[in-house]
């Protein structure tokens, strides 16, 4: 068992947010941020006085929020000579976007229903066939396609629930792409999901001819 883990009545009611546009937060992620506005040092602050948690969720392209986010807790923290905060945010569980309430410091508050995602806190979870072989030949085609240079013993090492939250973390993906990933119902669609966006991401015409797959 993580040494966070909540049971469902710790979870808060109301919580700061961080709208980020094309960040992803799942559980058991980990999301490094680079603090400086004021109003998130100012979150930031707040919530390392009151539990350590906030909700990350990304804009819609209409102008309001995503109707699902993630609740993180900020599990490490520095600060930096010219006042940015430098923080890892690991994911807990989602969360529906229920209401949007008063603004406090400059920064958003929400009402969050946790209930549709209470499996995210499960300590124990069933392997889920996550087709690891096809992820890691379409990642390759996928990195060779856009020119990144991976590290691929550390890849290979990663468990595969570990695989999985890291790549569709990490890919650079589109928005929707990423909400896409954090709505998916379960591991093995996760995963479905992010194979799928790594195939038809390297299908692009100006792939390198005859990158190796595999």
């Amino acid at each position: 068992m993580p040494p966070f883990h909540p049971r469902p009545e710790d979870l808060p009611l109301e919580f700061a947010v961080f709208p980020l546009t094309g960040a992803l937060l799942l559980p058991r992620g980990k999301l490094p941020l680079n603090i400086f506005e004021p109003r998130y040092l100012a979150m930031v602050q707040d919530s390392l006085a009151t539990g350590r948690m906030f909700g990350m969720i990304q804009p819609d392209p209409q102008g309001g929020l995503y109707r699902v986010g993630c609740l993180g807790r900020l599990s490490s923290f520095s600060e930096t000579d010219d006042g940015r905060l430098l923080i890892t945010l690991t994911g807990v569980l989602r969360f529906a976007f229920g209401t949007e309430i008063e603004m406090r410091k400059g920064y958003r508050r929400v009402r969050g229903d946790f209930s549709p995602y209470l499996g995210d806190l499960a300590a124990d979870r069933p392997p889920a066939d996550i087709r690891r072989d096809k992820i890691l030949t379409a990642l390759r085609v996928y990195f060779g396609h856009r020119g990144v240079d991976a590290n691929w013993d550390a890849i290979r090492g990663l468990p595969d629930d570990a695989l999985i939250v890291t790549l569709a973390m990490a890919c650079p993906f589109e928005p929707a792409e990423k909400q896409a990933l954090l709505e998916a119902p379960d591991d093995a669609d996760r995963a479905a999901t992010l194979l799928a966006l790594l195939e038809m991401g390297a299908a692009g015409p100006d792939r390198p001819s005859g990158y190796p797959v595999s």
